[in-house]
């Protein structure tokens, strides 16, 4: 039986089809990026966001290209949902001269001023300051625009965390606290590191309104993001937003997981958003299974194809990286 999905963001049928396209390109992104650092393509390490992808779609799907975002080390799936180039981005990762940030930004440090992404911050809990500091400008500029801070949990202990929300609740800065609470610092849980039992209660104590939404329902994250946004734009002020989600790898490639059951991993596995949506979508006969399988082949192949090219680009010179260090250019 055909079952409509309800949403307060009165999205149309097809825009349902598009997010979960939006969800699946992030997912084989990664996981693309996931099989390049086994096969050694990749230097460093990599944070993936598997699991996560509701999140990174359904909070970027109602902002405007010139709003921004400021993200973490794991920011493959903010960077690709707000508009970045899905070729320009596999090849900063793989160190090519063609990337985003002509290869020396690397996973952690994706940042795309030409759609709104001021930068991803390998410190738990850098961009705070940053993104707030942007918030002021929109508002002193008078530009309507908004800023989403994406943080994840191991972050709202630091200091940066609690300085931000109080300058931006004083001065009513149009700014989106935005916390992944994938469930984990690193291998420390959340209900070690603090005493109360949601983090969007933290907002009350700065007058921030909070709210804590299922961070694997792209719906749920679309319509709390939805009045949010409606807010900065109205002038009325920062929110702080709880999406309770998880990753399913580690939390970087060096992480065996070995805090964490199999129980618990397979319980949230069942939950994951692009199953839920999925589900929704066929439910809702927007796609069959044969067009959904078309969808997800189509990615493989573009992906490919773009793997494939970028592993012919070059890599920067060493004279590159005297370049761009300062605003102004060279060192």
């Amino acid at each position: 039986m055909k079952q409509k999905i309800e949403n307060k963001a009165q999205l149309k049928d097809q825009e349902f089809v598009g997010l979960l396209r939006e969800m699946w390109r992030i997912r084989l992104f990664e996981e693309e990026v996931e099989k390049l650092y086994f096969e050694g393509e990749i230097y460093g390490t990599i944070h993936l966001c598997i699991g996560q992808e509701a999140t990174a779609v359904g909070s970027s799907y109602l902002l405007k290209r010139d709003d921004w975002i400021m993200s973490t080390h794991r920011n493959h799936g903010h960077s690709l949902a707000k508009g970045s180039d899905m070729r320009a981005m596999m090849a900063e990762i793989l160190g090519r001269k063609t990337g985003i940030n002509q290869g020396k930004g690397g996973s952690m440090h994706i940042t795309d001023v030409s759609v709104g992404n001021l930068g991803s911050n390998g410190i738990v809990g850098g961009n705070y300051p940053l993104a707030t500091g942007a918030a002021l400008t929109a508002q002193m500029m008078g530009t309507n625009q908004v800023v989403i801070a994406y943080n994840g949990d191991g972050s709202v202990n630091e200091g940066s965390f609690h300085e931000a929300l109080n300058l931006a609740s004083i001065w009513q800065l149009p700014v989106i606290f935005f916390i992944e609470n994938n469930q984990y610092g690193m291998s420390s849980s959340i209900a070690e590191m603090m005493n109360v039992s949601r983090v969007s209660e933290r907002g009350s104590s700065y007058g921030i309104p909070g709210v804590t939404i299922d961070g694997n329902d792209v719906v749920a994250v679309i319509d709390a993001t939805q009045e949010a946004i409606k807010r900065c734009r109205l002038g009325q002020g920062p929110s702080l937003i709880e999406a309770l989600t998880y990753r399913h790898r580690g939390h970087s490639k060096s992480d065996k997981r070995l805090y964490r059951t199999s129980a618990e991993e397979r319980a949230w596995q069942q939950r994951d958003p692009i199953l839920r949506l999925t589900e929704q979508v066929l439910t809702a006969q927007l796609l069959t299974e044969s067009e959904l399988d078309q969808l997800v082949a189509s990615l493989k192949s573009e992906l490919a194809a773009i793997v494939a090219s970028v592993k012919k680009d070059p890599r920067p010179s060493a004279e590159a990286l005297l370049k761009d260090v300062y605003a102004g250019g060279e060192l």
